[in-house]
């Protein structure tokens, strides 16, 4: 089933959402060599927390921890633990929150420290591919038409695009209908209309596609043990022009 929103709960998701960026805004001052996952973990539980919302992802389906945290070769859902930073490496971090009964969630890559000039192009163009999706999520539109704009233009730079993970819905649960994947073919799948509202997130390996489960059950990491980049946006539906409802400006400024 498919939830169209209205605009005042729209809104609550965007307050959500822009939790989500000033928690990822607070943790950028700490990622830096030396520092443990753990760490960012305990920070964000605070953060959220203080500011009168529940970490989504906390106790989620089992998962163990505020943050889905993935340093290198770890694509996703990678568990907060001892592990202390390292210069070089790069690391995607997951973060949702529940705030007023609306989930918001949205992940960012960082680079730690200096990183090789092919990995910061790497990364850079995994965040480009997100926004190339969200171009393309126009009332109109079917879902098909994000993951082939995706596809597209990672395929073009050689890269290998996780498949057994996918975008979602989002509202008053974390993962609703419809799935948002990152591949595709142009006018298939579900039409996007006004009211909707998904979140796009490009997982990207930097060698092959293909991917393990560790034993956690969680964590899911590269085959080949090359670097996966994952860049996430909350948006909504809004005739022409999405509506991002996450922010990486403050992220970034």
């Amino acid at each position: 089933m498919l939830f169209y929103k209205t605009a005042e709960e729209i809104d609550l998701i965007r307050k959500s959402c822009q939790l989500v960026s000033e928690t990822h805004a607070m943790l950028k001052h700490y990622v830096k060599v030396g520092v443990s996952t753990q760490t960012l973990d305990n920070l964000a539980y605070d953060f959220i927390k203080d500011h009168d919302a529940i970490p989504a992802f906390l106790n989620y389906n089992g998962f163990p921890n505020s943050l889905c945290i993935s340093v290198n070769d770890t694509i996703v859902h990678g568990i907060p633990s001892k592990y202390e930073l390292r210069e070089g490496d790069i690391v995607s971090i997951d973060c949702g929150v529940i705030k007023n009964n609306f989930f918001g969630d949205s992940c960012y890559t960082f680079a730690v420290g200096a990183v090789d000039e092919k990995v910061c192009t790497f990364i850079d163009n995994v965040k480009q591919a997100l926004y190339i999706g969200i171009e393309n999520a126009k009332e109109g539109n079917r879902i098909g038409d994000i993951g082939n704009a995706i596809q597209s233009f990672i395929s073009d730079k050689g890269y290998g695009i996780v498949k057994e993970m996918v975008g979602h819905g989002i509202g008053k649960s974390l993962h609703e209908k419809p799935d948002v994947p990152n591949y595709g073919n142009q006018k298939t799948g579900i039409k996007l209309k006004r009211g909707m509202v998904i979140a796009i997130e490009p997982m990207i390996n930097i060698g092959s596609r293909q991917c393990k489960l560790l034993d956690d059950g969680w964590t899911l990491k590269t085959k080949d043990g090359n670097i996966s980049a994952h860049f996430e946006h909350t948006i909504a539906i809004n005739g022409n022009r999405p509506e991002i409802l996450s922010n990486f400006d403050i992220i970034e400024n």
